[in-house]
């Protein structure tokens, strides 16, 4: 049966409080364990809507639907009050995660912040914000954070470098093909990735399909793929969508594929190579993201 990682982004109070119990729900029934990531700190999305005077977010919020496919409750959080701290107000669907048995990294502290500045902030400054998230979920978990998932695949690096420091087991900060060891500023191989290699809901409904046709096109996009990760969020599939990712897991035990934490994948597919981040446009999505470099060295890390 082929592995497929199943990675879940959580990026605001509501997505905690309400997707996040219903994905629990589904994916016991389903008799599956996944990867979530969840943001910590000040649920500021709703100053997203700042950017619709961009033409390319304008355009990715109509073609999805947002205001309907999000709420206006997500949209408007944030926007003329200070949001709330997601840690203070969500412990408990967090520690229902850990004690399903589901793998728990850190997204964020401020997950808006961090799409948005991660170009101005200092070296101090970013630390401080990847501190802040991991210092609030290790203490809700009473253990460490092991892993982590650059919000928006907003990582560089810069990221790479700065996230050494906090002897994560993995990280997913970046899109491309397979797990890799990214090579940090000094040469040397870094913590591994686990690049996301399959396109989100939000990047291709209303370009490359509509939402009837989504779930087939994620399969043949999957098909496509030696390794595949997917990710979805607890803001879409855990409250809107849960129907239509039911269906997909349904379509996924049909063709033999079985999701799995990110943990667990790269048990079976080893990062072996050394590769370069670098930022590259990706469609569907403003702005940069972080590219796995095609060119690569095989390396070899015990």
């Amino acid at each position: 049966m082929r592995k497929i990682g199943l990675r879940i982004d959580v990026d605001t109070l509501k997505g905690t409080l309400v997707g996040v119990p219903k994905l629990l729900e589904i994916l016991e029934k389903h008799d599956i364990q996944a990867s979530f990531f969840f943001s910590m700190g000040p649920d500021n999305m709703g100053r997203h809507l700042w950017r619709l005077i961009k033409p390319k977010f304008l355009l990715k919020m109509l073609r999805s639907n947002a205001a309907s496919l999000y709420g206006l409750d997500i949209l408007l959080a944030g926007t003329c009050w200070p949001g709330k701290v997601i840690g203070k107000h969500a412990v408990k669907p967090i520690l229902e995660t850990q004690q399903k048995g589901h793998e728990i990294g850190l997204h964020a502290w401020d997950h808006h912040g961090w799409q948005l500045n991660t170009e101005r902030w200092s070296d101090e400054k970013m630390l401080a914000h990847i501190r802040y998230g991991y210092d609030s979920l290790s203490k809700i978990l009473g253990e460490p954070v092991r892993c982590s998932a650059a919000p928006g695949w907003r990582a560089d690096q810069r990221v790479i470098d700065l996230k050494e420091s906090f002897g994560f087991a993995y990280n997913s900060d970046c899109r491309g093909t397979e797990p890799f060891h990214p090579r940090l500023s000094n040469g040397k191989a870094g913590t591994v990735q686990i690049p996301v290699t399959v396109p989100t809901f939000d990047e291709v409904v209303g370009t490359e399909c509509d939402i009837e046709g989504f779930n087939d096109y994620i399969c043949n996009a999957i098909e496509q793929q030696s390794c595949a990760v997917y990710t979805i969020h607890a803001e879409v599939e855990g409250i809107v969508m849960t129907e239509q990712f039911e269906q997909l897991l349904t379509m996924f035990k049909e063709r033999q594929w079985q999701p799995v934490t990110l943990a667990a994948l790269l048990e079976e597919q080893a990062a072996t190579s050394l590769c370069d981040v670098k930022r590259d446009a990706l469609l569907g999505r403003e702005g940069w993201v972080g590219w796995q470099d095609n060119a690569k060295e095989e390396v070899y890390v015990s």
